[in-house]
């Protein structure tokens, strides 16, 4: 590290559990951010700010007046703008040494795939059930850790998974991606304002730790639900499924069942 940043990620030194070799790993690593809205605004500033040296947006979207509400990265006068260039301003303006890698689009199949494998970490902060079953698999099938959060109303969920671990559960232990399953928006439900920053900011603390390696165990083979009115959490602990269709021994799942 030059002196600027050994002056910029001084606070990160200074923690036992972390120091220079921690920081070094932040700066070496790629995060992948699917989803530039609620969730992904605190999450990608957060990980700009710690100085986590590659970070892809992904998001096929524009921001919307709505959006303002809870969105943090984005501002009025970037309205009609990509999400994942509005984004990409903001946390440059924080951090302007790391690289930003935007893609407006939705991915799916082997793009996904792809994307994906490039990635020291995942981010799914996105609002699409389908969706997430599809960043599940792929990073299922590419071994690589997925930090997956929720905020709907007044409520938030996060969890990790580590395909890399052998008992680690993925997304589809937990909610199976066969279920009927009602889709649940913002757009239509609402969602209260601090909610998604609550909850991103976390995924940003657990993938950080994720990179690391040294700053504490994740939140793997754990569900937290956070009730916004009474600010009450609930954890779930939860095994691997001996049947589960994508992560049990000798599934096949392919991710065109996904899409």
């Amino acid at each position: 590290m030059n002196d600027d940043q050994l002056l910029r990620y001084s606070r990160h030194i200074m923690l036992d559990d972390i120091g220079i070799e921690g920081q070094e790993r932040l700066l070496a690593a790629h995060a992948l951010i699917i989803g530039a809205g609620g969730l992904g605004s605190p999450a990608g500033l957060i990980l700009a700010a710690a100085g986590v040296g590659t970070i892809t947006l992904v998001d096929d979207d524009e921001v919307d007046l709505t959006n303002l509400q809870r969105q943090i990265a984005h501002t009025t006068d970037r309205v009609g703008m990509d999400k994942v260039e509005s984004a990409r301003i903001a946390m440059l303006a924080i951090n302007p040494t790391v690289e930003i890698r935007t893609l407006k689009q939705r991915v799916d199949g082997e793009a996904l795939e792809a994307l994906v494998k490039t990635a020291t970490v995942v981010l799914d902060c996105t609002d699409n059930y389908r969706t997430r079953h599809a960043i599940n698999a792929a990073c299922v099938h590419q071994r690589k850790p997925l930090v997956a959060g929720a905020a709907i109303r007044m409520d938030g969920q996060i969890t990790v998974i580590d395909p890399r671990q052998e008992d680690s559960p993925c997304y589809a232990c937990l909610f199976s991606p066969n279920d009927e399953f009602e889709e649940v928006q913002c757009s239509t439900m609402g969602v209260f304002s601090p909610m998604v920053s609550i909850i991103g900011s976390m995924q940003a603390a657990e993938a950080l730790k994720l990179i690391i390696e040294t700053a504490g165990p994740s939140l793997k083979g754990r569900l937290l639900m956070l009730d916004g009115r009474s600010m009450q959490w609930t954890e779930m602990r939860a095994a691997r499924a001996p049947d589960c269709v994508v992560c049990s021994n000798g599934a096949n799942q392919s991710l065109s069942k996904l899409k």
